[in-house]
């Protein structure tokens, strides 16, 4: 990887021949230069931290070259490589500027190494990020030459791409309808498309993805990430500081539109309104917007129907969580991306283990890096085992299909049996039928999988059942009075 940092010079600059390195640690097979800075930088580094954080996290990092004005570190993992920055960017940074001088560059690798056999050493490149971590996107300029300037913020992150965009079964539809959009933006009949699902199922990285792709094709095209909350605080700062027609050319301005997590627009009826013109000022010129929300725009609470209508006259697509074999693949690819690698009874492991979100299992794995690269531990499936024990042990029992079938059954009178055989009688197939809904709306379980659950019924039926009980919800008492009872006694086996 090359992740960069703009050296500037607070200290005044040393000389470097006069730095004595008789006291430094040998190296072995490395740029003689390479090793004199970073000897020197780490003596600075030193001065500046504890002692316990020095040896944790600086004493591991190793110089391999410097050519160009570049200094090359052998790191660890990303995990590594990306807490250092994020929590001594700024110490890193000075002491560039320092030793190396103003046009220095610090440039990051990460080397997997095959005990078996070193010479299938592989170095893994990583993205590099060419300014300080930012937590929060900084506030929008809405000046009057903003929409003429040369440059643009985007406020995308250039690490998510389609490439390293894990796809399967669940996202699949998604991911096609990105990719077709992010080779002709506002071109397509997929204006706009919503994509929806639960926490923590890539919804952020795909739609960035989408951005990225647009702008690595026209650097030209003003694409613009941001959030509905983001954007509410813009318009009411617009008001506030007398912006406001600044505020709608800027957005109006734009070409590629990406707005997440449009759920929070319920109950800002101001807001709303503002939006619902942006969105037909974009649209009515042919430019792309991309939404994100939790729910199908037809279950959003308190935004207003005509503003409701305009989600829907795109493409909307549900993500589902990953399966099995999708959460395996997303554990290689980002063990891959850290430099570790995982043994396969690991990764089953995790796999089997956490089944709600690709967030949590990207969070069990950096844990597990954690243990492994602070700890010093082996990577074991002990240690996998205990990472998810600790996890575990802070979440509620989650419903299981099982947990589901059970209280249907109950319910309704029925025999297990009876509700997973072929039977077509009225109150078999209701009981049936409400057992696969309950199962979509409280499970992650992706189609296929409760299928299985049933009989090993595809996925095409499952979906059937979910579209009719959605109908018997509005129309039949009986119905919404089994769903809501049924609702809650599955809530109470959790708690």
């Amino acid at each position: 990887m090359s992740k960069e940092l703009d050296a500037f010079s607070l200290f005044p600059r040393e000389n470097i021949s006069d730095v004595d390195t008789k006291n430094d640690v040998a190296f072995h097979d490395v740029d003689e230069k390479a090793q004199v800075y970073w000897s020197k930088s780490l003596k600075i580094i030193k001065d500046n931290v504890s002692n316990q954080v020095f040896k944790t996290w600086f004493q591991p990092l190793k110089p391999l070259k410097w050519n160009n004005d570049i200094l090359t570190v052998k790191v660890p993992s990303q995990f590594f490589c990306e807490w250092i920055e994020e929590h001594f960017y700024p110490l890193l940074q000075k002491t560039v500027s320092q030793v190396m001088g103003p046009k220095a560059k610090l440039q990051y690798q990460v080397v997997v190494e095959k005990d078996s056999d070193p010479s299938e050493d592989r170095t893994i490149k990583l993205p590099g990020l060419k300014q300080a971590p930012q937590s929060n996107q900084p506030s929008l300029s809405f000046s009057g030459s903003q929409a003429k300037a040369p440059t643009f913020s985007s406020y995308l992150n250039g690490r998510y791409t389609f490439d390293n965009f894990i796809e399967g079964e669940s996202n699949q539809f998604a991911v096609s309808a990105g990719k077709a959009i992010a080779k002709e933006p506002g071109g397509t009949r997929f204006n706009p498309l919503v994509l929806y699902g639960g926490t923590g199922l890539g919804k952020t990285h795909l739609v960035q993805a989408i951005g990225n792709h647009i702008i690595s094709k026209s650097r030209r095209s003003r694409v613009l990430y941001t959030t509905s909350e983001r954007f509410t605080m813009e318009y009411i700062s617009s008001i506030q500081n007398n912006k406001l027609n600044d505020f709608i050319n800027y957005y109006r301005s734009i070409d590629a539109l990406i707005v997440d997590d449009i759920q929070f627009f319920g109950g800002k009826e101001k807001t709303q309104d503002n939006f619902f013109h942006t969105f037909n000022a974009l649209h009515q010129e042919g430019k792309q917007l991309v939404l994100t929300s939790d729910k199908a725009p037809r279950d959003l609470k308190d935004v207003d129907e005509r503003l409701m209508s305009r989600f829907q006259w795109g493409l909307i697509v549900d993500i589902q969580p990953p399966d099995f074999e999708m959460r395996m693949a997303i554990l290689q690819k980002k063990s891959e991306d850290e430099g570790i690698e995982l043994p396969m009874d690991v990764v089953e492991y995790l796999a089997r283990s956490i089944t709600k979100s690709i967030r949590e299992l990207e969070g069990a794995l950096i844990s597990l890096i954690a243990k492994v690269t602070l700890d010093r531990k082996y990577l074991t499936l002990a240690l996998a085992k205990e990472v998810i024990s600790g996890i575990r042990c802070s979440d509620p029992k989650p419903i299981t299909i099982e947990d589901i079938k059970e209280e249907v059954v109950n319910y309704y009178k029925l025999s297990l049996e009876l509700v997973e055989s072929k039977s077509r009688k009225h109150e078999i197939a209701l009981a049936r039928q409400m057992a696969m809904y309950l199962a979509k709306k409280m499970t992650p379980s992706s189609l296929k999988t409760i299928g299985s659950y049933f009989g090993n019924r595809d996925h095409s039926t499952v979906l059937h059942s979910c579209q009719a009980i959605e109908n018997y919800l509005v129309t039949d008492n009986n119905v919404k009075s089994a769903f809501e009872t049924l609702s809650k006694q599955l809530d109470h086996t959790i708690r």
